[in-house]
């Protein structure tokens, strides 16, 4: 429920992942239509639920930060008071919240809802589009965003009033101002992409060997995790492992951090459809997108398409500098033109309006509903446990109290055994099913 329409709306963010996190709590301060009052960040409890020290790494802080299950946080949003609420998880994530909400505010005052997607949208479109469907406004990080999420919508004969475009709100940064000495090459990894052992040793590889060919350069690694850390994807083959062993060039690191700060030294940003290539082509440095591995939605280059930024390591070791399209920049919404400044103000300009007539806001509607998906939304709502109608399934906790020290020593080591499982059996289990 709302508190008011005050000139310093408190807000809420619930976040899955360290990267959903960093993408909510930025954009809950861009899209304020004032000098935001308090902050309040909600973790939901799960696999990717973030360390202190990758919340530390995005940058991202509130006024204060708590570990939720789902029914907790649907219960405190029945007892907190808040103007703005931002769902930055997952689909199925958004979903369910948007039906346990429904169900907990009733007919009654609440908060503006918003969602949407932390980066590229290649995969997934219409089932991720769909499962947000429902909040006051569904955030689309660039003008083809925008487009694309009205088709689906339109397409299917819901309302598409709510799909706003922004930008994505941690770009920023000191421009490009030109090479350095010396010179540092920086390749951004990704957790899931490539997949195989085959492809990520290959580019470790290429990485490698342009090292060894230009020993006046810094070559850098960016990682998103250290091992046993989860982000939003699942890494079964992190690089700290596949460098173990193997004797690397003095001008090569591995470094973590902040992506900004990173990008402050890098003359040449290398990935494969990393966001971060955004934030480097916002900055205009340099950014290359391989197509070593083939231009393929697995591995999301082919959102690339167009931008001039595709090219080879083979390319690049004979000293290729990629040149970006400034038309294919602004339809991405990277602003490397200076809008960026503007980007927020109609997403700040509706969440103002809906604030004055925040209490006659209607109650939220999803697009899926017992009736539109019969046999797809009761399972998906099981998972996060409640029932069709949004309530909590019998038995779910819905305490408040914060875990004790030997459950939190349980919940350490249960994460532990789940991530041996992911990074150690399960693809054990793959190759067999492969023989």
């Amino acid at each position: 429920m709302p508190a008011s329409a005050t000139k310093s709306p408190r807000i809420a963010v619930l976040a899955d992942s360290d990267t959903r996190w960093k993408w909510g709590a930025l954009t809950a301060r861009r899209i304020a239509p004032a000098a935001a009052g308090r902050l309040d960040g909600y973790l939901l409890r799960g696999r990717a639920t973030p360390t202190p020290r990758q919340l530390a790494e995005t940058g991202a802080t509130a006024d204060a930060l708590r570990e939720v299950t789902g029914a907790e946080f649907l219960r405190a949003m029945t007892e907190e008071s808040y103007d703005i609420l931002v769902l930055a998880l997952v689909g199925g994530g958004v979903q369910a919240m948007l039906h346990g909400l429904r169900h907990a505010w009733g007919g009654g005052r609440r908060p503006v809802v918003v969602t949407g997607y932390v980066g590229v949208v290649y995969e997934k479109l219409a089932d991720g589009l769909l499962l947000r469907h429902g909040a006051d406004l569904v955030l689309a990080n660039s003008a083809e965003d925008a487009d694309r999420f009205r088709a689906v919508y339109e397409g299917v004969g819901a309302d598409a009033g709510a799909v706003t475009e922004v930008a994505l709100p941690f770009l920023g940064g000191a421009a490009y101002a030109g090479e350095r000495a010396p010179c540092t090459v920086t390749f951004a990894a990704q957790p899931s992409v490539p997949e195989s052992r085959a492809d990520r040793t290959y580019l470790l590889d290429r990485l490698i060997g342009h090292a060894r060919r230009y020993p006046e350069r810094e070559v850098l690694l960016k990682l998103r995790s250290k091992p046993g850390e989860h982000t939003t994807h699942i890494e079964e083959l992190p690089y700290q492992k596949l460098v173990r062993g193997r004797e690397l060039p003095a001008n090569l690191r591995l470094v973590y951090g902040h992506m900004g700060e990173v990008l402050d030294r890098t003359d040449l940003l290398v990935t494969i459809s990393s966001t971060a290539a955004l934030e480097s082509l916002h900055r205009r440095v340099p950014t290359a997108v391989l197509t070593d591995l083939g231009v393929r939605e697995a591995l999301g280059n082919h959102h690339f398409l167009g931008s001039g930024c595709l090219t080879s390591w083979d390319r690049l070791d004979a000293g290729h500098r990629p040149e970006p399209d400034p038309g294919w920049l602004a339809r991405q919404g990277v602003a490397a033109d200076g809008s960026y400044a503007t980007a927020f103000d109609a997403a700040r300009a509706r969440i103002a309006a809906l604030l004055d007539r925040s209490g006659v806001l209607l109650p939220l509607n999803p697009y899926y509903t017992s009736e539109t998906a019969p046999g797809y939304l009761p399972g998906l709502l099981a998972r996060h446990h409640l029932g069709p109608d949004g309530a909590p399934l019998p038995g779910t906790p819905a305490t408040r109290a914060e875990p004790g020290p030997v459950r939190q020593i349980v919940r350490r080591a249960a994460r532990g055994a789940y991530r041996h499982g992911v990074q150690r059996v399960a693809p054990v289990i793959r190759r067999m099913g492969e023989l």
